[in-house]
């Protein structure tokens, strides 16, 4: 029962979504029916001339009232709609009777169309029939061929009703795609936002990090009044430490327009530089950018973790291609302790969740906890 009381969509109703093509031909034949009508009324010598101009008044009022028809039912008022309408079947009555039969054909012709496409079913079908039914009686047809042209007129109403309200949702589901489209912008938008955001994090925390090692260690050395070469290695470091992270900083940022160096000469360079022992397993092969970025951040940190709490331990990195995903390791054998008050004391403990979260956004794991008297850092990432 709703189907039969239901107004078409509104986008149906404005044309929302009609090809422009499709408006100026519309346009065009509303312009020449209107054209040929008015020419039809002026020319018909039947009538006087005075009576020719208020016979062409009485078209454009019809006129008016069709557009007057056409807004109300945009706002889906029934009431109003429905006597617009009889006003346009009443004025085709009157133009009948008066003897200008093309007017009041044209009358008639367009409020049975447009009764059928633009009202809901229940008060459409009545209305165009009736309007149908002014023309059928009316107008001189045969027994079988009045009734077919009045069924065709509703025909064609309910035909134009469809194909509309067909247009009209396929507008309609147009727009929710654009605005899917738009959300899933500003979603991917935020989100690379977060990733600049958290790579250019990992890469100052990290270099900051190894910073304040060596920068504490100095502080410990000339509290402690040691020979000023020790302390002069300690801040050469720590200047080495700023170079390297603003080449990382620079690295992070290249990585983030897909321009990364191969991960495993990244590991391999970074292994030696720390006297870490290194190896591969596996076939060789290109890694998306935010894994290979996350094999850079856990080995970057985990080491940074090895040199604070387990200074000169032996360190091994593992690098492996496995079927679906990559796996990196990185193991020591010292103790997790470091001397009360020194280097190791700086930090502030977020550097294993920070990789954990990493791994996890990636759909991986990380595991981290003691190792055969040391300790073991253990990434997986799909890829």
């Amino acid at each position: 029962m709703s189907g039969w009381t239901q107004w078409p969509t509104r986008q149906a109703l404005t044309g929302q979504g009609l090809p422009k093509v499709r408006l100026v031909i519309n346009c065009g034949m509303s312009i020449v029916g209107s054209g040929l009508l008015i020419w039809n009324v002026a020319r018909d010598d039947s009538f006087e001339v005075w009576q020719r101009i208020a016979l062409l008044a009485a078209v454009a009022g019809c006129g008016a009232t069709v557009h007057a028809f056409r807004r109300v039912t945009v706002d889906r008022r029934l009431g109003p709609a429905l006597g617009l309408l009889a006003l346009l079947l009443a004025a085709g009555a009157a133009l009948w009777a008066v003897g200008a039969d093309t007017p009041a054909v044209v009358a008639w012709i367009v409020g049975a169309i447009h009764a059928m496409e633009r009202l809901p079913l229940m008060a459409a079908l009545p209305a165009s029939t009736v309007a149908a039914g002014s023309f059928v009686l009316t107008v001189d047809h045969g027994p079988l061929t009045g009734p077919a042209i009045g069924a065709g007129l509703v025909l064609i109403g309910y035909s134009l009703r469809v194909d509309e309200e067909a247009r009209g949702t396929a507008y309609l589901l147009l727009e929710q795609e654009r605005a899917a489209r738009s959300a899933e912008a500003q979603s991917a938008a935020l989100a690379e936002r977060a990733r600049i955001a958290r790579e250019i994090h990992d890469v100052l925390a990290h270099s900051l990090s190894a910073q304040l090692v060596h920068l504490e260690a100095a502080r410990l050395l000339i509290e402690r009044g040691r020979d000023q070469e020790m302390v002069l290695e300690r801040v050469v470091a720590a200047r080495r430490m700023a170079r390297h992270g603003l080449a990382e900083t620079r690295q992070a940022l290249h990585a983030l327009r897909g321009e990364t160096a191969p991960v495993e000469d990244f590991l391999r360079e970074s292994a030696a530089t720390e006297g870490a022992r290194f190896e591969t397993e596996g076939e060789p092969r290109e890694l998306a950018a935010e894994t290979g970025l996350a094999v850079r951040r856990v080995a970057q940190e985990a080491l940074t973790n090895v040199r604070k709490h387990a200074p000169g331990a032996p360190v091994e990195v593992r690098f492996a291609y496995q079927e679906d995903e990559v796996l990196l390791e990185i193991r020591d054998g010292g103790a997790r302790q470091a001397p009360s008050g020194g280097p190791a004391a700086t930090g502030a403990g977020y550097g294993l969740r920070g990789m954990r979260e990493r791994a996890e956004l990636l759909g991986g794991t990380l595991e981290a906890g003691p190792a055969e008297g040391g300790f073991v850092v253990r990434l997986r990432v799909p890829a």
